[in-house]
This record gives C-alpha cells, sequence and structure tokens, in this order.
C-alpha cells in the first residue's frame, strides 16, 4: 500500500496539474489556510527533530502560514505517529518520521498487541534525508576501535550499556543488527526519545549509542564523543576516518536514519502535490540544505519510484532486524 502511495505521489505534480486547472485549482490553492502542524514522535534532540525544525521554518517561509513543530513523544514513536494517523486528512497536520515508521507495527504484531496504526494509514510527501548512523561512545570510555569495543563486549556479556529511543526505535533495530551479527550481548537501556538518550551517553550513564550523525556532531567536534563505526555502505562526509561495519568484516550490518514527511492517507492529492512541491522546492534551495548541512544531516531527497525502493529495501532489513530482537519483556 505505501509503495502504492509512493509511486503515486511522485507523478503527483504531473498527473494533478490538468484537474487542478480545471475543478480543483481552487482547493490546492488555498491550501494552507491556516497553521501546518510539523508532529515529532520524538523528544526535542534526536534525529527527527533536528530535521524538523529547519524543514518547518523553510516551509514557512514558502507558505507564508506558521509551522509548529510539535514533539509528542511516548513509546517509542508510537504516540505521535498515531495521533497523525487519526488527524482530520486535509495537509494541515504532518509527520515528520523516521523509518521506525514501518518497524513499530511490526513490533507490535510480535508483542502479542495490535498496532496503534497501519503504514497504509499514511500517504508520503518525500524522503528529506537518509543519514548512516553512527555508533559513538563517551571520550573518556576505553575503546579507541570498533576492534577493541568488539572484544571487550564479548569478553563482558551483558555489561556493556547502549541507549535507544525505545524499544525497536530505530537506535534499538540498528544496535540489534551489530549485536547479531557480530554475537555481542549488551544491555539495552531504552529511552522515551534519542535526546534523552544522548543526554545519557553524554553524562556517563550510558557506555554507548547509535545515532544520526547531527545530534552527536557538535559533541564529537568538542571531544566529547568518540565514533567507532558507521552503518553506511560507504563512508560519511566528513567522518572519513571513522570506518563502516561492512569494511570491517560485517556485511549485513547497514542501517540508514532517514527521514521523511507524511500526512494521512486521505489527504486530497493536490494538497498533497502542493505541500511536496514546497518541500522539493525547500530542499533545491540554499538556505535548507546549509542548515541541514550544518547540523550533520545533509539533504537527501526523494519521491516516486526512487523513493519506493529506497523503502522497500530498507524495510526488509529492518523487519529482519526487528524478528531477531523478538518479543521484549
Amino acid at each position: 500500500m505505501l509503495r502504492r502511495h509512493l509511486l503515486a505521489g511522485g507523478a503527483a505534480l504531473s498527473a494533478a496539474r490538468p484537474a487542478l486547472a480545471q475543478n480543483t485549482g481552487a482547493a490546492a490553492e488555498a491550501y494552507p489556510s491556516r497553521a501546518i502542524q510539523m508532529v515529532v514522535a520524538f523528544p526535542p534532540g534526536g534525529q527527527a527533530d533536528v530535521t524538523a525544525r529547519p524543514v518547518a521554518a523553510a516551509l514557512e517561509s514558502a507558505f507564508r502560514q506558521p509551522v509548529p513543530v510539535v514533539n509528542r513523544a511516548g513509546a517509542g514513536g508510537i504516540v505521535g505517529t498515531a495521533s497523525v494517523a487519526r488527524a482530520p486528512a486535509d495537509g494541515h497536520t504532518a509527520l515528520l518520521a523516521l523509518s521506525s515508521l514501518s518497524v513499530l507495527p511490526e513490533a507490535e504484531h510480535i508483542q502479542g498487541r495490535t498496532p496503534a496504526y497501519t503504514v497504509d494509514q499514511f500517504a508520503p510527501i518525500a524522503r528529506i534525508t537518509a543519514d548512516p548512523t553512527l555508533l559513538v561512545v563517551p571520550a573518556g570510555a576505553p575503546w579507541q576501535s570498533l576492534e577493541e569495543f568488539v572484544a571487550d563486549a564479548r569478553g563482558r556479556p551483558g555489561a556493556i550499556t547502549y541507549g535507544s529511543a525505545g524499544n525497536y526505535s530505530t537506535l534499538h533495530v540498528a544496535m540489534a543488527m551489530l549485536t547479531g551479527a557480530a554475537g555481542l550481548d549488551l544491555l539495552h537501556v531504552p529511552f522515551q526519545g534519542g535526546g534523552p538518550a544522548l543526554t545519557a551517553l553524554l553524562s556517563g550513564t550510558l557506555d554507548a549509542l547509535a545515532s544520526g550523525p547531527g545530534p552527536v556532531l557538535p559533541h564529537l567536534r568538542e571531544g566529547r564523543l568518540r565514533a567507532l563505526a558507521c552503518w553506511g555502505a560507504q563512508r560519511i562526509p566528513g567522518f572519513e576516518t571513522v570506518p563502516t561495519f561492512i569494511e570491517r568484516g560485517f556485511p549485513e550490518v547497514e542501517f540508514y536514519i532517514w527521514t521523511g514527511l507524511f500526512v494521512p492517507a486521505a489527504t486530497p492529492e493536490p494538497v498533497q502535490a502542493r505541500l511536496r512541491g514546497a518541500l522539493r522546492a525547500a530542499c533545491e534551495g540554499p538556505q535548507l540544505r546549509r542548515a541541514l548541512e550544518a547540523a550533520g544531516s545533509p539533504v537527501a531527497y526523494q519521491e516516486g519510484e526512487a523513493f519506493a525502493r529506497f523503502f522497500a529495501a530498507d524495510n526488509a532489513r529492518l523487519i529482519r532486524a526487528v524478528q531477531r530482537i523478538g518479543k521484549v519483556e
């Protein structure tokens, strides 16, 4: 269903133009008629929040309407995400989502619960960023390399802690890929979001964290954190000294914290097209690109077929990792 939405979204502007001109142009031109709430299903400070704020500012400039970022955290992202699924489908409520969008319903099934939302309740506007995740530790930690971290973890099962934005969150799933591939037993400490988990890491409460580059970049620059490896297929620009897990012998350990904008599925296509057009223009413009690059999360815009292919491959990896985690007591 989401793939169908993605493909339809890619053709939205070209397909919708004649209809907009004849029948629905007035409705589309009137959009937005008031503020657009951009919901982030996590607390401030995490990857979704870091991306949402400059994107919201860009859309405010384009539409000349307020675009407040609303942090609605809870249950690893379920609370805020489900609230958008239930919101009026008029384009005035949008979700700045992470890749956990598709993970959470699968996790709910594994836990024997009815999911609070399903993926087909959303229509994709576009992908905005796609950052390979970094494995970071405090600068005072004893590990200078990934090899040292893995060797120590194997020698002390259950002793090394890592945080996440909640059970089955993107940060949890990324570490599950690593622990499964390397045969590690680490102690998982779930938080209400990536921001609180990062705060715990900086305070010394945690030993390790998987994070998008954006939230940890300033702390890496200041020497408060150390990056041991990244989950990308290639090394990250600006982090050329940080090896990938793939090149260190873990070919299945590949993960991206991507962000995308979504609206309720029943949102009229002309409204979706107008929102997509504004977002595309913002992502092509220098102001948003500079803001996201400064935050360590460069634009990686996709819509339509390209987003569909990416989503399918990413979703398959994530579902395998969630199934490896299994039921969490």
